[in-house]
């Protein structure tokens, strides 16, 4: 309890009024009772979002045994994801990276989870089971080719696409997923000035050319980078997390020798304010 020098004196009054007892010690002084109280109310714990995104308890198991080949809080962390943004998840797939952008960007934020109709028979209920009861309401689902985002002008903070830009030189049922030139004017057309671009994807040879894309599905970092910067978007950063010196560079992403262990690169371009 927190006693003011005006009740010391006040007690002290009463006790000597009443027979002449000894007089009690007084209480410790306020300032040592404010700092009792500190100590007893600790102060609230601050949950890193990227932690808190990849930790949380509800992630399917799925998931959480992907994370080791994946590495979602490097991702995340490169990415530079806050709570509030607005998101774009470029061939979300199942929604791995979805959830997890979900979680770090909040009730204030939103995701577009963006996949091209031709994926629906790839997809199955994957979408039903990552969104169905009510799961991560922040999600909007974008059924759309790459070279159409189904968002305003300048209105979204961060477009990902991990493992897909190659997916422009494949082609699914005779075809296109997106004409390439196309694609990266709406990815830049959809970002707000100084919004970022982060591009991952599996590593091809040097001179393998587009066609690798759609064979072997690997695409050369130097071709999208061309693309981001045909585009009107500068160059940011880049980061070796996901690269494997070991990679032949020549197998396709899903030979068995390979699969989950691919030589990827991971870089991050910006859209000029």
């Amino acid at each position: 309890m927190k006693w003011t020098t005006s009740i010391f004196a006040l007690a002290a009054f009463g006790l000597a009024a009443c027979g002449g007892g000894a007089t009690e010690e007084p209480a410790a002084p306020e300032t040592a009772a404010s700092e009792m109280s500190a100590e007893e109310t600790p102060a609230p714990e601050v949950v890193d979002p990227v932690a808190g995104s990849v930790a949380h308890p509800d992630r399917p198991a799925d998931d959480v045994e992907g994370d080791e080949r994946r590495k979602p809080a490097e991702t995340l962390g490169f990415i530079g994801l806050e709570p509030g943004m607005t998101i774009i998840d470029m061939e979300a797939g199942g929604g791995y990276f979805t959830e997890l952008y979900s979680r770090v960007v909040g009730e204030g934020g939103k995701v577009y989870m963006q996949n091209p109709p031709s994926f629906d028979g790839f997809l199955g209920d994957a979408l039903e089971t990552r969104l169905g009861g009510e799961r991560l309401g922040n999600v909007v689902v974008m059924r759309t080719n790459f070279d159409n985002l189904d968002a305003p002008d300048g209105s979204v903070d961060v477009v990902t696409w991990i493992q897909g830009p190659h997916e422009l030189w494949f082609e699914v049922n005779g075809e296109s997923l997106g004409d390439p030139e196309t694609t990266f004017a709406e990815i830049a057309r959809v970002l707000k000035p100084g919004g970022v671009f982060v591009a991952i994807d599996h590593r091809a040879a040097e001179g393998a050319g587009t066609e690798a894309g759609g064979t072997v599905h690997r695409i050369e970092e130097e071709i999208i980078r061309s693309y981001a910067e045909g585009a009107g978007l500068v160059f940011k950063s880049s980061a070796d997390f996901l690269s494997n010196p070991d990679d032949p560079l020549t197998n396709s992403v899903f030979d068995p020798s390979i699969r989950g262990q691919t030589d990827q690169f991971v870089i991050a371009y910006e859209k000029p304010e």
